[in-house]
């Protein structure tokens, strides 16, 4: 009996030891958590300030002008006169036709009006010479009727003369086939020896002017709706259509160079689509823009005066797909789920979640969690100074001849 007691009483004080050293380690380990410093973080505080509308289209590019060059005359292509893909000006020609038979024609038609000069003069001639002798009742009153409208029935044939001559005359004259405008000539649709029809109007070429070009985008009617709401309530401020900016994206992604201006908004809606076309006109000097290409185009259609924006990075995904930003409250994390609207500049347009003032977190995030102590300091973007110590850096490593190593959120991307 006296052996259990004893071996109860170790058991006793062993578990006894063992849960006062537990309670030390927990309280150690709290003090040392206490006493961990925060962890930097980079903050923006966002302002309120002036941000663009832009909305982003699907387009396509179109030429300012399409010359379908034709045949206006039938005969036999006797020469091609251009080179294919290469500039051409108005009145240039393009293609020779045969004018043997239209030459015949006018040929033909010249003496033909010549013959008919020859009857007005005759007949105006006897006219005249009647004249004197009704009037001495040499001649009847009928026959001298008859001798004036013969000589008007001359002038009449001397007209129509006149008439078909010029008509073989222009003919003649389509047998050079000119451009009808400056433009951009592709490869020729006849070849020399094929014969062309003026009863089918034969095409011989496309002639397209390329600089400057339209993109024809479209836009649905419930944007425009939410567009027309939101300016209706004084949440934006509308850009006139004069005012409005457009920009073009190509395949990679890149912008065009130049911008362009918004020359119309469609005044009916697409049945089928239910959609209203717009137009833009770009200024394409080195034919960058092609007809039937398909690119991106960026349209301004208004301003938010208080839009809050944060960069691209400071934009974190929730498990369930939505969007969240780590926002410094009280000098602790707080994790805020954001509703999110267009980038403009790199920066994403917050709608929703975010106040004036709000100190977001855009660095740093690796370290941190919701509800972790942080010391937040000012983020600068990639590029500029960030203080003396990276001044000192870039200067030491341009001594050097080695490049200053990249700020940290270059670094990460």
């Amino acid at each position: 009996m006296r052996f259990q007691s004893d071996l109860s009483l170790r058991f006793t004080t062993a578990a006894a030891l063992a849960s006062l050293l537990v309670l030390a380690a927990c309280g150690q380990e709290q003090s040392q958590q206490q006493q961990m410093p925060p962890t930097p973080v980079s903050v923006v505080t966002v302002q309120p300030e002036r941000a663009p509308i832009v909305t982003e289209f699907p387009g396509r590019v179109d030429a300012v002008r399409n010359a379908q060059v034709r045949a206006r005359v039938t005969g036999i292509v006797q020469k091609i006169e251009f080179e294919q893909g290469s500039d051409v000006k108005q009145g240039q020609r393009l293609f020779k036709i045969d004018p043997a038979p239209l030459q015949a024609a006018y040929n033909q038609a010249a003496a033909q009006l010549k013959q008919a000069q020859a009857d007005e003069f005759r007949a105006r001639q006897l006219a005249q010479r009647y004249a004197p002798l009704v009037k001495a009742n040499a001649i009847s009153k009928q026959e001298y009727d008859n001798a004036v409208g013969a000589s008007r029935q001359a002038e009449a044939a001397v007209a129509a003369a006149r008439a078909a001559l010029e008509n073989a005359r222009i003919n003649l004259g389509y047998t050079d086939v000119e451009s009808p405008i400056d433009g951009r000539i592709g490869k020729p649709l006849v070849t020399e020896g094929a014969l062309v029809e003026a009863t089918s109007a034969t095409q011989m070429a496309l002639v397209q002017q390329l600089d400057p070009v339209y993109v024809d985008f479209n836009q649905s009617t419930s944007d425009l709706a939410r567009l027309r709401s939101a300016f209706a309530q004084g949440q934006l401020q509308k850009v006139g259509q004069d005012a409005a900016r457009v920009q073009v994206l190509l395949d990679d992604g890149s912008e065009y160079a130049h911008q362009g201006r918004l020359l119309f908004t469609g005044a009916s809606v697409d049945p089928g689509t239910g959609q209203v076309n717009l137009r833009a006109e770009i200024d394409n000097p080195d034919f960058v823009l092609l007809p039937g290409m398909f690119v991106r185009v960026r349209l301004e259609q208004g301003y938010n005066e208080q839009a809050l924006m944060v960069p691209q990075q400071a934009l974190q995904r929730t498990p369930d797909g939505r969007s969240s930003v780590l926002v410094v409250r009280e000098g602790k994390v707080a994790q805020v789920p954001v509703l999110t609207g267009p980038v403009v500049g790199g920066r994403t347009i917050v709608t929703q979640g975010l106040s004036a003032g709000d100190q977001v977190v855009v660095e740093g995030f690796q370290k941190i969690q919701p509800g972790a102590p942080v010391q937040a300091t000012e983020w600068s973007p990639p590029g500029q100074q960030q203080g003396p110590a990276a001044g000192g850096a870039q200067q030491e490593a341009g001594q050097q001849g080695q490049p200053a190593a990249a700020p940290k959120s270059e670094q990460q991307s």
